[in-house]
């Protein structure tokens, strides 16, 4: 499914957004099929921005799962497309790929989302004897995914869930590649502690 905007919507207007199982472009009853360079400049036409989009929208999808809560991921990815479409003339396909200049919105606004409904710990509390596992053996990943902090979280979502190199999980997150390594060691550390050696 595509997720796009309206014809007439533009930057500053509130963003309409609507699903749509396919967006064309029709002469009469026949459909006029049009290339489209995915990592060239963002098509102006809102029809075009979909199908632009669309190739990501799943891994813009995956990550706004992992940062937000479940009840409201589906917001924050729907004002990621917004922010997306208001900002389409900022993307510069000569300084990074269209995956990863929407993956960067996607966190972004992830990010503010939690600054205003959810304050961050600065250290999330482990009790060292507390169980690593429910009493079935399953591992609560998603418990210890929410140990971590929300750069973590990121790191491993993209890293893990998407299979970013590390190259590209720089770009996305704004930081060196020895940065990002640090915080994927920092959070393995924390996520074996958690869930003890089931975890590797």
């Amino acid at each position: 499914m595509v997720t796009t905007i309206g014809k007439d919507d533009g930057p500053g207007d509130g963003s309409v957004i609507r699903n749509r199982h396919q967006a064309d472009r029709r002469t009469g009853s026949r459909t006029v099929e049009r290339p489209l360079d995915l990592d060239a400049a963002v098509p102006h036409s809102a029809d075009l921005f979909s199908l632009w989009v669309d190739p990501h929208w799943r891994g813009m999808s995956v990550l706004a799962r992992r940062l937000t809560p479940s009840a409201e991921w589906e917001d924050v990815l729907q004002e990621a497309l917004a922010a997306a479409w208001r900002k389409r003339r900022q993307f510069d396909p000569d300084r990074g790929t269209a995956r990863n200049w929407l993956l960067a919105i996607t966190a972004d606004q992830a990010s503010k989302y939690r600054r205003r409904r959810i304050p961050e710990p600065a250290e999330p509390h482990h009790d060292p004897a507390a169980p690593a596992t429910d009493p079935g053996g399953d591992i609560d990943l998603d418990r210890a995914m929410s140990a971590l902090t929300r750069r973590q979280r990121l790191c491993v979502t993209l890293y893990y869930f998407l299979g970013l190199p590390i190259a590209d999980i720089a770009v996305v997150m704004g930081c060196s590649e020895g940065t990002v390594k640090s915080t994927l060691r920092d959070a393995r550390t924390r996520m074996r502690g958690l869930l003890g050696e089931d975890y590797r």
